[in-house]
């Protein structure tokens, strides 16, 4: 899983950093935090953790103190450092330039890609994967996986071409209820236009993308970068052989899976499963 602890005690960090910069815009404008918090309409405690850096400030107010201050996007910018910060270093130089990809293609062989997870799924994995985090820390990198999502929202998005091993369907992240929700979603972002789902059967036995994940970011100059990735660690990819690869590896796993329409059908048979409080069949 690709996500960074957070260090509470580094004064380098993005949010270090911002939380240092809140606190010099106010006290220049010889403001109290109560009165500031007053000012822009929010709680008292939200905005004295973010300026001491115990929480991240949301969207919403990283905008309301741009404003304030005239600080001409700067804690918004500091916002989405800090939520990259916390992507693992093997893969943040990939991850933070899907919003200058044009096409984004996945495969992951036990879960559902991080840009179509749902909160409740991300929240069930982070929980899982940084065991001693507080529950604010967790919200942090959920927060900031779930911003990641936003590139499929925007006017002009990339083409997402989206892989899973049926495995992804089988296990209830999240509890079955949770895992419901997390299928819907899957059905519902793949009627975007520039979203393709497909599942890798397991009929299909061996494949070549076997216990492994793969991205390839193809960016706007016709670049294309990867990340090959395993059990908590991965290994970012440029070497245009090795992205040829991987590309073919990538195409060859797709012949292999279903069309998208019986692809969506039997997330929908998962879905349904759940939903009923049956087990899905997971023919293995």
């Amino acid at each position: 899983m690709e996500v960074n602890p957070i260090d509470e005690n580094d004064g380098t960090t993005p949010r270090a950093i911002l939380a240092r910069r809140l606190r010099t815009a106010r006290t220049r404008a010889d403001l109290t935090v109560r009165a500031l918090a007053e000012e822009i309409d929010y709680p008292y405690g939200y905005l004295s953790r973010v300026e001491n850096g115990r929480q991240l400030p949301s969207d919403a107010l990283a905008e309301a103190l741009d404003k304030r201050f005239g600080t001409d996007g700067l804690f918004g910018e500091l916002l989405a450092m800090s939520r990259t910060h916390l992507i693992a270093d093997y893969s943040r130089a990939v991850v933070e330039r899907e919003a200058d990809a044009c096409r984004i293609q996945v495969f992951t062989s036990s879960l559902v890609p991080g840009l179509l997870q749902v909160e409740e799924y991300a929240r069930s994995l982070f929980r899982m994967g940084l065991p001693s985090a507080t529950a604010e820390q967790l919200e942090h990198h959920v927060e900031a996986r779930m911003a990641r999502r936003r590139v499929l929202d925007r006017s002009a998005p990339p083409y997402y071409w989206a892989m899973m091993d049926e495995a992804a369907l089988c296990r209830p992240i999240g509890g079955r209820a949770g895992m419901a929700r997390q299928l819907r979603h899957v059905l519902e972002v793949a009627e975007k236009p520039c979203v393709t789902v497909q599942i890798l059967p397991f009929g299909q036995g061996a494949h070549t993308m076997l216990g492994g994940g793969l991205t390839l970011l193809t960016l706007e100059g016709g670049e294309t970068i990867g990340l090959v990735e395993s059990f908590a660690n991965g290994e970012p990819v440029r070497s245009p052989t090795r992205i040829l690869e991987l590309s073919q590896g990538f195409d060859l796993a797709r012949s292999q899976s279903l069309p998208s329409a019986e692809s969506l059908a039997l997330i929908e048979h998962y879905l349904k499963g759940y939903e009923d409080e049956d087990e899905p069949r997971c023919d293995t």
